[in-house]
């Protein structure tokens, strides 16, 4: 039972040696790609450098414990980064005290909530984000990160936190830039764009195999930072003009509650709530796409809360908000990571690293955790999605589009908010008007169709139709009124027969409207009566006064339904040749 709640309690019971050598290879693999990153992406959120590696602490122990992913790497992530800056940002400058606690409040309360979506299940919520508005927003979110790095790359003071900000004071300084600093720059990002490819293929043909060559390659990021940093102290750069890291804190952080602040906790609820879903639906994607290569499932309640203690340790060691990340998880992956050990590592490793090494990254240049950053979210930018979502639904290609320019002109936070309420009220409008079709028999079938897009056969006195959508408050009047134009248009109607195929829920006010047709009609002369009934369904409908109140009849399929009404028409089209429909497809 205790298993349930901790579960490497039951992974830990069959560790074996084999299993610790793949995650400690992993674990080593990662730390050397998470060291920079944690620094980088600690920048990108307006913390202090120590904060990111902090973040690749204590978080990836409590995941290691709770969590059910293997593969998953938990720690510092761009997007979640300019989320947490921007949300900062709005209660305290860069660099105020009142920011980095902004920072961890953000972190717990996002936390809190994680954990308490996990334990009442409440994980669907994150449905709410669709793949369109999470595709644009982090596409969008790429673009702003990338413009956020200017004035790193360029050793100018470009500042903004959308384009129309960024590309005014772009031009505004663009005359002060540090040829030096852009130089270095250009230099790191030429290197760590080409490593991707080319450093693998070096190691390829030296003899290494190509899994082990890969691996080398995923150094690409400490050669840089440990070229650079020589680069800048044997040169002296940083007279000149490049931006250091300077002085970070030696040493294991505090554990401890930051202070209490009620009207600061009050005004970060809402980026808090952003940022855990975001996180949630970042990190259980890449979780899933690994998992399912080795056919191992996963607990989206229990990624909850572990995700959830992971920010909640966060929190209180001053760190920044975690989630999982798509490049280290897939080198996690690809080193062999065989269980969460290899997380619990790699925060060991980390602490090592902070003890002993932070005293070498006096010099790290600010341009290479910035070429860093850069290079990391080329991957997220996405623009082909775009054109392809809106010839498929010009729906989801508007809340796409919409998500990414008002995230890129207004600001991170009320581009998901448009997103999501984008795709909330398009969805309401859709089933609003959901599709209904007036349907006949297919000649030698017992199948009913489209009478306009097929071939089929009818009887004037029975009007079939088949409401393609659940029935609820926005479109119950949309059928009345369908509904009603055939009884005007149809002069020898004697039976109306509702095919409920695609309906999987009928609200009250649905059924308030099914019981007023069914009055209407009576009072026409007509029957009503219902087929294809779903249980589900059928047990709501049972729970009140329609069924006993139905002029007609409810039939288990529609062919009963005609058999019973049109006898005569039913049994010439079942004997008559069956012929191609208009279209075959439907």
């Amino acid at each position: 039972m205790l298993a349930k709640y901790l579960p490497f309690l039951s992974w830990a019971k069959s560790y074996e040696r084999a299993e610790f050598n793949s995650d400690l290879i992993a674990a080593v693999v990662v730390t050397i790609m998470l060291i920079p990153q944690g620094m980088a992406y600690a920048m990108l959120a307006g913390l202090p450098p120590q904060a990111g590696l902090y973040g690749a602490m204590l978080p990836l122990i409590l995941y290691a414990l709770v969590g059910s992913s293997p593969a998953l790497a938990v720690g510092p992530v761009a997007v979640v980064a300019l989320m947490t800056a921007t949300a900062a940002g709005t209660v305290a400058e860069i660099g105020a005290p009142g920011f980095h606690l902004a920072a961890l409040w953000i972190a717990l309360l996002s936390g809190v909530m994680m954990l308490v979506m996990g334990i009442f299940r409440l994980g669907f919520l994150a449905n709410f984000l669709s793949h369109p508005v999470i595709s644009g927003f982090i596409t969008a979110a790429g673009l702003l990160i990338a413009a956020s790095q200017l004035r790193h790359i360029l050793g100018a003071d470009v500042r903004g936190k959308t384009l129309p900000e960024v590309i005014p004071s772009l031009v505004a300084n663009i005359s002060s830039l540090s040829a030096t600093t852009v130089f270095l720059s250009l230099s790191v990002l030429g290197f760590l764009l080409w490593s991707r490819k080319g450093l693998p293929r070096v190691m390829i043909r030296t003899g290494l195999s190509e899994p082990v060559a890969k691996l080398i390659g995923k150094t690409a990021l400490l050669i840089a930072v440990v070229t650079s940093t020589l680069i800048v102290w044997g040169f002296g750069l940083d007279q000149r003009g490049v931006a250091i890291v300077g002085d970070i804190p030696r040493g294991l952080p505090p554990i401890a509650l930051p202070a209490f602040d009620p009207t600061l906790i009050q005004l970060l609820v809402i980026p808090a709530m952003m940022i855990a879903i975001v996180g949630y639906v970042e990190s259980m994607s890449i979780a899933q796409t690994l998992a399912a290569k080795k056919r191992q499932s996963l607990d989206p309640d229990r990624e909850l809360i572990a995700l959830g203690l992971a920010n909640l340790g966060a929190g209180v060691t001053n760190a920044m908000p975690v989630t999982g990340g798509l490049s280290r998880s897939i080198v996690n992956y690809d080193a062999g990571a065989s269980t969460p050990a290899a997380g619990a590592m790699t925060a060991v490793l980390i602490g090592l690293a902070v003890i002993a090494l932070t005293p070498l990254m006096y010099y790290l240049p600010s341009a290479t955790l910035a070429a860093i950053i850069i290079v990391a979210v080329i991957s997220l930018l996405d623009f082909r999605t775009l054109p392809r979502t809106w010839a498929y639904s010009r729906a989801d290609g508007a809340a796409m589009a919409a998500t990414m320019g008002v995230t890129l002109l207004i600001g991170v936070e009320q581009g998901l908010m448009a997103g999501v309420g984008l795709s909330l009220v398009l969805f309401l409008y859709r089933t609003s008007r959901p599709h209904m079709a007036v349907i006949g028999q297919v000649p030698g079938t017992e199948h009913f169709r489209n009478i306009e897009r097929h071939d089929v056969v009818t009887d004037p006195s029975v009007f079939s139709i088949r409401v393609d959508e659940s029935l609820y408050f926005p479109n119950a009047r949309a059928l009345e009124d369908r509904l009603t134009r055939a009884l005007h248009d149809l002069p020898d109607l004697r039976h109306v027969v509702l095919q409920c195929t695609a309906v999987n829920y009928i609200d009250a006010s649905a059924l308030e409207s099914l019981e007023a047709i069914n009055e209407r009609l009576q009072a026409a002369g007509v029957a009503f009566h219902l087929s294809e009934v779903k249980g589900p369904v059928m047990d709501q409908l049972e729970r009140s006064h329609l069924i006993d109140a139905l002029t007609g009849s409810v039939f288990l399929s529609q062919f009963d339904a005609m058999q019973t009404l049109a006898p005569e028409v039913t049994r010439k089209c079942i004997d008559a040749p069956r012929f191609e429909t208009k279209l075959p497809r439907r």
